[in-house]
Protein backbone atom coordinates (compact mmCIF):
# COMPACT_ATOMS: atom_id res chain seq x y z
CA UNK A 1 0.00 0.00 0.00
CA UNK A 2 1.14 3.78 -1.15
CA UNK A 3 1.68 6.07 1.81
CA UNK A 4 -1.00 8.57 1.06
CA UNK A 5 0.46 11.37 3.11
CA UNK A 6 3.35 14.23 1.57
CA UNK A 7 2.36 16.49 -2.01
CA UNK A 8 0.50 14.38 -4.89
CA UNK A 9 2.50 13.44 -8.00
CA UNK A 10 0.40 15.45 -11.10
CA UNK A 11 -0.03 13.67 -13.98
CA UNK A 12 -0.63 15.12 -17.78
CA UNK A 13 -2.06 12.66 -20.44
CA UNK A 14 -1.84 14.27 -23.76
CA UNK A 15 -0.95 13.27 -27.24
CA UNK A 16 1.38 15.56 -29.06
CA UNK A 17 0.08 18.19 -31.27
CA UNK A 18 0.46 16.38 -34.23
CA UNK A 19 -1.88 17.90 -37.39
CA UNK A 20 -4.24 14.85 -38.46
CA UNK A 21 -3.63 13.27 -34.76
CA UNK A 22 -5.54 15.65 -31.93
CA UNK A 23 -8.77 17.32 -31.91
CA UNK A 24 -9.91 15.98 -35.01
CA UNK A 25 -13.53 16.60 -34.40
CA UNK A 26 -12.49 20.44 -34.69
CA UNK A 27 -12.00 19.30 -38.41
CA UNK A 28 -14.41 21.29 -39.82
CA UNK A 29 -14.69 23.94 -39.49
CA UNK A 30 -10.62 24.19 -38.78
CA UNK A 31 -8.32 22.26 -40.66
CA UNK A 32 -5.84 19.55 -39.19
CA UNK A 33 -2.81 22.13 -39.38
CA UNK A 34 -5.71 24.73 -37.09
CA UNK A 35 -6.60 21.88 -34.92
CA UNK A 36 -3.13 21.39 -33.97
CA UNK A 37 -2.25 24.64 -33.08
CA UNK A 38 -5.38 24.80 -30.91
CA UNK A 39 -4.12 21.91 -28.98
CA UNK A 40 -0.72 23.08 -28.77
CA UNK A 41 -2.43 26.49 -27.32
CA UNK A 42 -4.77 24.29 -24.48
CA UNK A 43 -1.12 21.84 -23.93
CA UNK A 44 0.95 25.11 -22.88
CA UNK A 45 -1.94 26.39 -20.41
CA UNK A 46 -2.47 23.06 -18.97
CA UNK A 47 1.43 22.84 -18.49
CA UNK A 48 1.29 26.13 -17.10
CA UNK A 49 -1.21 25.70 -14.51
CA UNK A 50 0.52 22.61 -13.91
CA UNK A 51 4.04 24.43 -13.14
CA UNK A 52 1.84 26.78 -10.74
CA UNK A 53 0.27 23.98 -8.51
CA UNK A 54 2.27 22.55 -5.84
CA UNK A 55 3.21 19.02 -6.46
CA UNK A 56 5.69 16.73 -5.47
CA UNK A 57 6.38 15.50 -9.37
CA UNK A 58 4.69 16.98 -12.63
CA UNK A 59 4.47 14.20 -15.75
CA UNK A 60 3.88 14.82 -18.70
CA UNK A 61 2.15 11.03 -20.20
CA UNK A 62 2.87 11.39 -23.34
CA UNK A 63 1.72 9.61 -26.89
CA UNK A 64 4.51 11.08 -29.41
CA UNK A 65 7.26 13.23 -29.07
CA UNK A 66 8.24 16.23 -27.27
CA UNK A 67 8.16 19.36 -29.08
CA UNK A 68 9.18 22.98 -28.39
CA UNK A 69 6.13 23.70 -26.33
CA UNK A 70 7.28 21.85 -23.68
CA UNK A 71 8.41 23.70 -20.49
CA UNK A 72 11.18 23.25 -18.02
CA UNK A 73 10.19 21.58 -14.88
CA UNK A 74 7.86 18.67 -16.24
CA UNK A 75 8.70 15.29 -16.49
CA UNK A 76 7.51 12.91 -20.09
CA UNK A 77 7.58 9.06 -19.73
CA UNK A 78 6.02 7.51 -23.03
CA UNK A 79 1.98 6.12 -22.32
CA UNK A 80 1.51 2.92 -22.07
CA UNK A 81 -0.21 0.61 -25.35
CA UNK A 82 -3.69 -0.36 -25.09
CA UNK A 83 -7.05 1.83 -24.78
CA UNK A 84 -7.60 4.74 -22.97
CA UNK A 85 -8.02 2.51 -19.56
CA UNK A 86 -5.19 0.99 -20.04
CA UNK A 87 -3.15 3.98 -20.65
CA UNK A 88 -4.37 5.68 -17.78
CA UNK A 89 -3.99 2.97 -15.22
CA UNK A 90 -0.44 2.67 -16.65
CA UNK A 91 0.20 6.48 -15.52
CA UNK A 92 -1.20 6.12 -12.03
CA UNK A 93 1.03 2.35 -12.20
CA UNK A 94 3.94 4.99 -12.47
CA UNK A 95 3.36 6.85 -8.81
CA UNK A 96 4.39 6.02 -6.10
CA UNK A 97 1.99 7.92 -2.99
CA UNK A 98 -0.92 10.15 -3.93
CA UNK A 99 -1.69 11.35 -7.94
CA UNK A 100 -3.52 13.55 -9.20
CA UNK A 101 -4.62 13.06 -13.13
CA UNK A 102 -5.88 15.98 -15.83
CA UNK A 103 -5.85 15.62 -19.27
CA UNK A 104 -4.74 18.56 -22.35
CA UNK A 105 -8.78 19.01 -23.66
CA UNK A 106 -9.70 21.82 -20.54
CA UNK A 107 -7.27 24.98 -20.84
CA UNK A 108 -9.22 27.12 -18.95
CA UNK A 109 -7.84 25.10 -15.65
CA UNK A 110 -6.20 26.89 -12.69
CA UNK A 111 -4.05 26.13 -9.71
CA UNK A 112 -7.50 27.31 -7.91
CA UNK A 113 -9.32 24.37 -9.74
CA UNK A 114 -7.02 22.11 -9.05
CA UNK A 115 -6.27 23.37 -5.36
CA UNK A 116 -9.12 20.92 -3.49
CA UNK A 117 -7.44 17.75 -4.97
CA UNK A 118 -3.30 18.69 -4.06
CA UNK A 119 -4.30 20.94 -0.47
CA UNK A 120 -2.27 19.09 2.24
CA UNK A 121 -5.53 18.06 3.55
CA UNK A 122 -6.78 16.66 0.77
CA UNK A 123 -6.55 12.85 2.02
CA UNK A 124 -7.30 13.40 5.28
CA UNK A 125 -11.23 13.10 4.94
CA UNK A 126 -11.15 11.95 0.30
CA UNK A 127 -9.65 8.82 -0.70
CA UNK A 128 -10.25 10.16 -4.52
CA UNK A 129 -10.85 13.35 -6.37
CA UNK A 130 -13.40 13.25 -8.89
CA UNK A 131 -13.26 16.29 -12.07
CA UNK A 132 -16.67 15.71 -13.97
CA UNK A 133 -16.57 16.88 -17.25
CA UNK A 134 -19.86 18.30 -19.32
CA UNK A 135 -19.90 15.62 -21.97
CA UNK A 136 -20.30 12.95 -19.62
CA UNK A 137 -16.68 12.10 -18.99
CA UNK A 138 -13.89 13.48 -16.67
CA UNK A 139 -10.96 15.62 -16.65
CA UNK A 140 -9.25 15.02 -13.55
CA UNK A 141 -9.17 11.82 -10.77
CA UNK A 142 -7.12 12.21 -8.03
CA UNK A 143 -6.00 8.58 -5.90
CA UNK A 144 -4.89 8.86 -2.53
CA UNK A 145 -3.67 5.29 -2.93
CA UNK A 146 -3.12 4.64 -6.71
CA UNK A 147 -4.83 1.47 -7.96
CA UNK A 148 -4.55 0.63 -12.05
CA UNK A 149 -7.72 -1.68 -11.48
CA UNK A 150 -10.06 1.49 -10.20
CA UNK A 151 -9.45 2.28 -14.15
CA UNK A 152 -8.96 -1.01 -15.94
CA UNK A 153 -12.54 -2.20 -17.72
CA UNK A 154 -13.77 1.58 -17.43
CA UNK A 155 -15.81 1.81 -20.82
CA UNK A 156 -13.86 5.25 -22.26
CA UNK A 157 -15.25 8.32 -24.43
CA UNK A 158 -18.76 7.70 -23.99
CA UNK A 159 -21.63 10.03 -22.57
CA UNK A 160 -21.46 7.83 -19.23
CA UNK A 161 -17.91 7.31 -18.91
CA UNK A 162 -17.69 9.74 -16.01
CA UNK A 163 -20.67 7.91 -14.18
CA UNK A 164 -19.06 4.94 -14.90
CA UNK A 165 -15.84 5.64 -13.66
CA UNK A 166 -16.96 7.52 -10.37
CA UNK A 167 -19.29 4.33 -9.85
CA UNK A 168 -15.95 2.27 -9.74
CA UNK A 169 -14.38 4.35 -7.26
CA UNK A 170 -17.47 4.05 -4.73
CA UNK A 171 -18.01 0.41 -5.36
CA UNK A 172 -14.58 0.19 -4.28
CA UNK A 173 -15.30 1.85 -0.90
CA UNK A 174 -13.65 4.81 -1.96
CA UNK A 175 -14.25 8.18 -0.20
CA UNK A 176 -15.11 10.36 -3.23
CA UNK A 177 -14.76 14.19 -3.55
CA UNK A 178 -16.00 16.43 -6.49
CA UNK A 179 -14.06 19.20 -8.53
CA UNK A 180 -16.18 21.64 -10.31
CA UNK A 181 -17.53 20.43 -13.27
CA UNK A 182 -15.28 22.17 -16.40
CA UNK A 183 -16.14 21.68 -20.14
CA UNK A 184 -13.45 20.01 -22.62
CA UNK A 185 -12.73 21.27 -26.07
CA UNK A 186 -13.74 18.50 -28.70
CA UNK A 187 -15.89 20.75 -31.15
CA UNK A 188 -15.82 24.62 -32.93
CA UNK A 189 -18.49 25.16 -30.00
CA UNK A 190 -16.61 23.92 -27.02
CA UNK A 191 -13.66 26.12 -28.64
CA UNK A 192 -15.53 29.35 -28.17
CA UNK A 193 -17.05 28.47 -25.03
CA UNK A 194 -13.86 27.89 -23.19
CA UNK A 195 -12.03 30.79 -25.04
CA UNK A 196 -15.17 33.35 -23.76
CA UNK A 197 -14.66 31.74 -20.00
CA UNK A 198 -11.07 32.06 -20.10
CA UNK A 199 -9.48 34.78 -22.53
CA UNK A 200 -6.47 35.14 -21.02
CA UNK A 201 -5.33 32.14 -21.97
CA UNK A 202 -2.44 31.18 -24.72
CA UNK A 203 -5.37 29.02 -26.39
CA UNK A 204 -7.85 32.13 -26.40
CA UNK A 205 -5.77 33.77 -28.02
CA UNK A 206 -4.77 31.27 -30.91
CA UNK A 207 -8.50 30.86 -31.58
CA UNK A 208 -9.17 34.83 -32.16
CA UNK A 209 -5.87 34.62 -34.78
CA UNK A 210 -8.02 31.93 -36.35
CA UNK A 211 -10.84 34.15 -36.23
CA UNK A 212 -9.20 37.01 -37.37
CA UNK A 213 -7.77 34.93 -40.20
CA UNK A 214 -11.03 33.18 -41.50
CA UNK A 215 -12.57 37.32 -41.55
CA UNK A 216 -9.89 38.35 -43.65
CA UNK A 217 -10.32 35.75 -46.23
CA UNK A 218 -7.93 32.64 -44.63
CA UNK A 219 -4.34 34.68 -46.28
CA UNK A 220 -2.67 34.39 -42.89
CA UNK A 221 -2.20 31.51 -39.76
CA UNK A 222 -2.02 32.05 -36.15
CA UNK A 223 1.82 33.82 -36.25
CA UNK A 224 0.27 35.95 -38.89
CA UNK A 225 2.29 34.39 -41.90
CA UNK A 226 1.50 32.67 -44.99
CA UNK A 227 -0.12 29.51 -44.61
CA UNK A 228 1.93 26.54 -45.11
CA UNK A 229 -0.30 23.65 -43.77
CA UNK A 230 2.31 23.26 -40.79
CA UNK A 231 2.28 24.60 -37.16
CA UNK A 232 4.47 27.00 -35.15
CA UNK A 233 5.83 28.18 -32.03
CA UNK A 234 3.26 29.84 -29.65
CA UNK A 235 5.45 31.90 -27.92
CA UNK A 236 3.85 35.80 -27.60
CA UNK A 237 0.46 34.04 -27.45
CA UNK A 238 -1.67 35.59 -24.50
CA UNK A 239 -0.83 33.82 -20.83
CA UNK A 240 -2.74 33.22 -17.76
Amino acid sequence: MTARTGPATLLVIAKAPVPGAVKTRLTPPYTPQEAARLAEAALADTLDAVLAAPARRRVLVLAGEPGPWLPPGIEVVPQAAGGLDARLAAAFAGCAGPAVLIGMDTPQVTPALLAPALAADARRDADAWFGPAADGGFWALGLAEPDPDLLRGVPMSTPTTGAAQRSRLTGAGLRVRDLAVLRDVDTAADAAHVAALAPGTRFAAALARLDRSARTGGTTRLDGTARTGGTAPIDGAARR
